[in-house]
């Protein structure tokens, strides 16, 4: 079905032919690639990787042929198994290891998986690195080690624990508040390991957990993207349970969807929102999303008077800006909070940490929360093109067109215009402009939308 190689890691459809789906042999160039790629760069004579996997249908064969891989390099290998990806990128840099490698598809469905590759910080491999290990997987220049000098093998059960810990021990989670407010909490892991990660945190803060699909099994009773059309029964659910709000998280929990005391969705985009304004409003500093997210966290940011900046689509993009500008909060508005205190990748554990304590704190219920901020609508459409059209030129007018407006190039183009914004990006595997807009309505949003797309064509 599918089989995409990009500079973080490789994804794809399990089953199928080789080079066109995640096959085996897929599975064991692109390991054996990384693992190589790592033995060239690294100064030392023994490699330890961290490996961790979702508990998609697929994981289990994908971690032996991993380990297998890796062993075979003469890399010694630590298995969490069951785990998350924010838990992975806190275990690689507590272990003192050399890299990682998680087994995960994130939101796909559950044909789909994926080595997402980490570099001995925990963090995601950068685009320069990620492109050497692609030409090292296309050149297939691997050097396995001799009997005596096999990788090592071990297993850990302890990174739920260290991961939690290391959270409930950050000076602005404050867990006796959490506590004392005896918060009832309906969680949707999807069946996958948000089901065990979530509820070992929640009940660390004394909550009362109501489960639903917490079974590790792979089995997706929804699709596992968390948005709205996907998370009726959890909405339905905590109406029903008087529960003080939903917790959904995707299967490898790096994203963050809440839902009210009412059955209402927060919306994903206010995840950050909430957790930027708890902070902000105890440290003034920077927050960081990308293009596409929603204005609200600027708003939130100049409240406090605080800075905001925007970086290009993509979590490798946001961690840099959030470096470069000595950030307090990031993240992107799909749900994805990077709190730099804790470690530079998007993490729902920490995220649900820092929104409970900030619930906590004001003494609000959720929708009173969410209604002390701007609410903004957004709306996300496509415009195909024919290949023989410059889609880079078009940008270029786009981009002249609008002058008089405050426009950014850092990543294809955005307008912001007073009242609202739109952010054109092309795509780099077909001939297709991706339109996101945002304003006060959706109807103003989808309009917005519609009338850029009117331009485009009377450029053509």
């Amino acid at each position: 079905m599918a089989l995409i190689k990009s500079i973080s890691g490789i994804r794809g459809t399990i089953g199928g032919k080789v080079d066109e789906n995640l096959t085996p042999l897929d599975v064991v160039k692109f390991t054996s690639a990384f693992g190589s790629w790592l033995q060239n760069n690294k100064n030392k004579q023994n490699l330890t990787l961290v490996i961790g996997r979702d508990a998609r249908i697929s994981g289990a064969m994908l971690n032996s042929l991993v380990t297998a891989t890796l062993q075979g390099l003469g890399i010694d290998v630590i298995d969490l198994g069951l785990s998350t990806t924010p838990t992975v990128e806190v275990m690689v840099p507590e272990l003192q290891a050399d890299g990682g490698i998680i087994l995960t598809a994130s939101h796909n469905p559950k044909q789909w998986n994926a080595l997402k590759l980490l570099n001995e910080k925990g963090e995601f491999i950068n685009g320069k690195d990620g492109a050497e290990v692609l030409a090292l997987a296309e050149n297939e220049d691997f050097n396995y080690a001799e009997v005596d000098f096999l990788g090592s093998y071990q297993t850990r059960t302890d990174a739920f624990d260290i991961h939690i810990q290391k959270i409930l021990d950050l000076p602005m989670v404050d867990a006796e508040a959490i506590r004392q407010k005896k918060f009832k909490i309906v969680v949707d892991a999807v069946n996958s390991t948000g089901g065990i990660a979530v509820p070992m945190l929640l009940e660390k803060f004394g909550c009362e957990v109501v489960k639903l699909y917490c079974e590790p099994n792979g089995q997706f009773p929804h699709n596992p993207e968390p948005l709205k059309e996907h998370l009726g029964d959890i909405c339905a659910l905590v109406k029903a349970e008087k529960a003080d709000l939903g917790i959904v998280v995707d299967p490898d929990v790096d994203r963050l969807a809440l839902v009210d005391e009412k059955g209402e969705l927060f919306g994903e985009e206010y995840t950050l929102v909430a957790v930027a304004d708890y902070l902000l409003k105890h440290k003034k500093g920077v927050a960081i999303s990308n293009l596409s997210s929603s204005r609200a966290l600027r708003d939130v940011a100049h409240r406090h008077q605080s800075h905001y900046f925007a970086s290009a689509v993509g979590e490798v993009n946001v961690v840099t800006l959030m470096k470069e500008k000595e950030a307090v909060i990031g993240g992107e508005g799909n749900g994805g909070i990077i709190y730099p205190e804790l470690h530079y990748g998007r993490d729902s554990l920490v995220g649900i940490a820092l929104f409970l304590t900030h619930l906590a704190k004001e003494n609000k219920t959720v929708s009173a929360l969410r209604a002390t901020y701007p609410s903004y609508f957004m709306g996300k459409k496509k415009m195909e093109l024919t290949p023989e059209i410059d889609v880079d030129a078009l940008l270029t007018k786009i981009e002249i067109a609008h002058q008089t407006e405050e426009v950014s190039t850092v990543d294809g183009v955005k307008i912001d215009f007073p009242e609202n914004w739109v952010h054109l990006r092309k795509s780099n595997t077909e001939p297709i402009i991706r339109i996101y807009t945002e304003a006060f309505s959706q109807h103003e949003a989808d309009e917005l939308a519609d009338s850029m797309i009117d331009k485009i064509k009377q450029m053509i």
